[in-house]
Order: C-alpha cells, then structure tokens, then sequence
C-alpha cells in the first residue's frame, strides 16, 4: 500500500461547523476551545460564516466582536426567510471543502444540523455531497416551521447523533424533544446554559467513545475506497 493511500485512510473526521444565530464561524471556533486539545485533535473541522449578516443585535455583543451573521430569520408565524438559500450555502461549503463526514451546530446552527441531516435521508437536501455520518448537536431543537419540520422528522433520523443538553438551557425540553426524532443518540448532560459546554470527566469518555466509532467508520470507508481503485488499475 503506497504511503499517499495511508494517508487517505487515516484522515480525521472532516466536520462543517454551523455558528448560532448572528454569531460567526470564528466565534463558534473561538468557543470550542472550551474542549480539550485530546477531542479538538481529533478533528478536522471547517467553520464557514452564514451567508446573511445580522439584521439585529446579536447577543454576544459586547463579549464577542462583529461582524454578526445569521442562517435564517423568521416571523411569529415562523415563516423563514432565506432558509432555503442557506442550504444551497452549506451544500456549496461542503463541496469546496470536502470529503466533509459531518456536520457540528449550536443553536441556530444545530437546528439546521439536525434537520439537514433529516432531510438528507428524504433526498430534500445535500444531495451533492455524501450521506453524513454524524452529527454533533449543541443546544438543539426541531425547526418551529411546520412544513419544514414535517419534511425533516416525520421519520426516525439513522444519522449517528451526540447532542449536548444543558440545566439551565433555555432550549433543554426542545433538545429532548429532539431526541426521539434519532435513532440511538447519545446524550452528553452537562450543568450550564446555553453555551459550548466545558466537559467533564463523563462527557470527555462519552465524547471520545463517539468519536472512536467515527473515525473508524471514515478510516475503513478509506480502505474500502483505496482498494476498489487497486482492483481497478
């Protein structure tokens, strides 16, 4: 086996990483380094900013410097606005940075993560990039539009799934709730609000188990891939 196949089927997991709402990719990798160096060096991880910029405070002002960006808005009714442009966003991002396995998202992010991954599986979305395989869901919730929710969710989500549900988030029952919609997520609790969580010693191993299967799911689709180009020189 040459040394450029090895290399190939060792990579780490490749994840696009989704911001929350009129924050930014480099925000969100900023949070990140909550998580210690053993998790963020096992992973490749892109953090694109969303495609429109706030059209109102952003929350993390005064903590974090703008620009803001936001994925999509919507009205008391939860008409989106933009929502579909974003998804044409994302699937460009993944092109441009692919082979991505993944997608990581906090709030408004990890809304669109969990239901990008939905509508994946229904052939409504993505469906120029490979089949994810996993998501990472920070602070999540089903989308609030009915339609979109129906396209998303009416059927159980196989996509291996980790989510962080926080006490004090605001957005704890809707992360749970979110739960059923996957088959056999794994769930990391943590005491903090609406935030990256810091990890403990139990969310470390958990988040580490997670990741182990991961990756050896994206090293053997390596070797699978490097010999079915051998078998046919």
């Amino acid at each position: 086996m040459s040394c450029q196949a090895v290399i190939e089927e060792t990579r780490k997991p490749k994840l696009l990483c989704l911001h929350g709402f009129r924050t930014s990719g480099h925000i969100l990798k900023t949070q990140l380094q909550k998580w210690p160096q053993s998790v963020l060096d096992r992973l490749d991880m892109v953090f694109p900013d969303a495609p429109f910029p706030s059209i109102g405070k952003s929350q993390v002002e005064g903590f974090f410097d703008p620009p803001y960006y936001e994925w999509f808005n919507s009205n008391k009714e939860y008409v989106y606005t933009n929502f579909d442009k974003s998804i044409e966003y994302i699937e460009e991002c993944m092109i441009k940075h692919g082979p991505v396995d993944g997608l990581l998202g906090f709030s408004q992010g990890s809304i669109l993560s969990a239901a990008l991954a939905g509508l994946q599986a229904k052939g409504l979305a993505l469906t120029k990039v490979p089949k994810l395989k996993f998501v990472i869901i920070i602070s999540g919730a089903k989308l609030r539009n009915e339609a979109w929710a129906e396209k998303a969710f009416s059927n159980k989500i196989t996509c291996p799934s980790l989510h962080f549900l926080g006490e004090l988030d605001f957005l704890k029952s809707s992360g749970a709730l979110l739960l059923e919609s996957f088959v056999d997520p794994v769930v990391i609790h943590h005491r903090e609000a609406h935030t990256i969580p810091r990890l403990d010693e139990k969310g470390l191993e958990l988040m580490l188990s997670f990741l182990e299967k991961i990756q050896n799911e994206v090293t053997n689709q390596g070797i699978q891939q490097n010999s079915f180009r051998g078998s046919s020189l």
